[in-house]
């Protein structure tokens, strides 16, 4: 049974997308299988994965729409070892087209339930605003996970996307909880950057994952050649982390007795 976890934080530049490939491509180095669900109009994630987004005809914009199935969209990238399911600025139209539609929020939770089964992880990257491609993320998961830089804002715009995965548990999706918060783009030279984990490590103790992503100029560059970082660079920073954080996941999830094995 897919586990389905939102990466979402409405500020943004602070590795969602980065986060998504890159988790995806970690989880699937260890043999679980893994979707990605690109969620925002700027298909970032789709053309980190190697896919051109100006060429394709489909996308999430058609699958909210219910004109084509999960299963008729997807794609395996060249590398990574996931599969995807891609997006490009057409999906700006499915958030106006879906704005006067019945049950318009759960329009991701109805098109990914015929095909959950065959995933162990199903991750979604938002876009970077509390809109309504991003309500629909947070009602189809069953988690959100956060990526943040530690920076003056950070915690000011954290408690508003708290407070909006609250309401959405309270009324539309009782299930939804925090997966946990991740630190990113970390420099450990930055006096502010520390002061921000430390505040994050004692207001959120058990949410806080310990594995922290570092600014890494490996992990920067890899997108541009539509490749996760552990396909780019196996070896640097920014893939070790990765890899350390997908084994954190793992290892919590076993912990739980939620962990799809093979």
């Amino acid at each position: 049974m897919g586990r389905i976890i939102a990466m979402a934080n409405q500020k943004g530049g602070v590795g969602k997308t980065t986060t998504c490939i890159n988790l995806a491509a970690s989880l699937a180095a260890t043999k679980r299988r893994v979707l990605l669900v690109d969620m925002d109009p700027q298909g970032n994630a789709t053309m980190g994965s190697g896919i051109d987004k100006h060429s394709i005809t489909n996308t999430t914009c058609e699958l909210l729409l219910g004109e084509v199935t999960a299963a008729e969209l997807m794609m395996t990238p060249e590398e990574g070892g996931y599969d995807i399911l891609p997006a490009n600025s057409d999906l700006t139209a499915a958030e106006v087209a879906l704005m006067n539609q019945p049950d318009r929020e759960k329009r991701l939770r109805q098109a990914l339930a015929p095909i959950k089964d065959k995933y162990d992880y199903i991750l979604v990257d938002c876009p970077p605003s509390l809109n309504m491609l991003t309500l629909n993320a947070l009602v189809a998961a069953e988690s959100v996970m956060i990526p943040m830089q530690c920076e003056y804002y950070a915690l000011e715009g954290l408690s508003a996307l708290l407070g909006t995965v609250d309401q959405i548990q309270k009324s539309v999706n009782p299930e939804l909880k925090v997966e946990g918060l991740l630190r990113t783009m970390f420099d450990p030279r930055n006096n502010l950057a520390n002061d921000v984990s430390g505040q994050l490590l004692s207001h959120f103790p058990n949410k806080v994952y310990r594995t922290i992503i570092p600014r890494n100029i490996r992990l920067a560059e890899a997108p541009s050649f539509g490749k996760p970082v552990i396909s780019y660079d196996k070896t640097s920073r920014g893939s070790l982390a990765y890899l350390a954080l997908a084994g954190e996941i793992l290892r919590k999830d076993e912990g739980l007795g939620l962990a799809a094995g093979h």
